[in-house]
């Protein structure tokens, strides 16, 4: 009796006829091969650039209203959502329940691979359920290939919560088209190794999940202009980013930003909208409450003249 393998047809499992001879091939052939290979990917993505977009609107809303955003995911996939969702604090200045990674196997599968855990479709469920997923919320489900049994254990949970769904795959062919709000499904070919999905449809997923977490972030107000002001001032780098922001938008000299940093507990929307609207902490602090957290809105002034200004100088 012949077998029949579910996986067999996918893309993601398919042999590239390109790198039939990497094992003989000189090194810097590979590396050719390799960056050839790799430069498929952006085309890819960019055509999922509307879908991309149409994801951002609903994860931004969802936010705007009280949601949350949930990346699930198992392997590479699930690695690239926890990924995603630790930068989004000190980034943004974000909660960390905001912005959560919700990967097959626990935090220990992050560092250490757990094979057989993706496979377990009740559990993707019941690690849903935990986080008690609810109709404000987005969940992304991540899945190279399409049919990883945790994801799919997810998004049936989300499903049944009334959580909005987006699913982020490399097989366009998917039969989930029905099943969720939207599909993001970027076709980067075969692999250089067959079924090594870490390689062109890990940096594909990567893309597509900075642009949906970066952008939505812009859209409810987490930079002026395209400068970090919700940045978490944690480490002395970040301090000094901080100092710099607020000099160049509010035309102050170093100490005196420090000192207006210090004044606003080194929150520098806060220090900014201080500064511009000669405000005190709780006044700016009240003002961006009422605003959207927004600063163009606090202020009505717009920084895009400026910046371009300095950057000429």
């Amino acid at each position: 009796m012949p077998h029949h393998s579910k996986w067999q047809y996918l893309p993601t499992e398919a042999i590239n006829p390109a790198s039939l001879s990497i094992d003989t091939m000189p090194i810097l052939e590979i590396v050719d091969l390799m960056l050839a290979e790799d430069k498929k990917v952006v085309a890819a993505v960019q055509k999922e650039r509307e879908r991309i977009a149409h994801g951002v609107e609903i994860i931004a809303s969802a936010l705007k209203k009280g949601g949350r955003l949930i990346l699930v995911g198992a392997g590479t996939s699930g690695r690239l959502g926890v990924l995603e969702a630790a930068e989004m604090p000190p980034t943004f200045s974000t909660k960390p329940e905001l912005v959560q990674g919700l990967m097959a196997g626990g935090q220990e599968a992050v560092f250490r691979a757990r094979e057989g855990v993706e496979d377990n479709y009740e559990e993707g469920g019941r690690s849903l359920s935990r986080l008690r997923v609810g109709k404000k919320d987005v969940v992304v489900g991540v899945s190279a290939s399409g049919i990883t049994q945790f994801v799919r254990g997810a998004l049936t949970v989300a499903r049944k919560k009334g959580a909005r769904i987006i699913f982020v795959t490399c097989w366009p062919g998917t039969e989930l088209q029905n099943y969720v709000d939207l599909i993001i499904a970027p076709s980067v070919g075969p692999e250089v190794i067959a079924g090594s999905t870490r390689l062109k449809a890990g940096t594909a997923t990567k893309l597509v999940l900075n642009m949906l977490t970066t952008v939505s972030m812009v859209r409810i107000g987490k930079t002026y202009g395209n400068l970090m002001v919700d940045v978490k001032t944690g480490s002395e780098k970040l301090k000094d980013r901080a100092q710099r922001i607020l000099s160049m938008i509010a035309g102050v000299e170093p100490d005196e930003a420090k000192a207006l940093l210090v004044r606003a507990k080194w929150n520098v929307k806060v220090a900014i909208v201080m500064k511009k609207a000669g405000l005190t902490p709780t006044q700016a602090a009240r003002r961006l409450r009422t605003s959207s957290d927004s600063i163009r809105e606090a202020l009505g002034e717009d920084i895009d003249t400026q910046l371009r200004s300095l950057l000429q100088r």
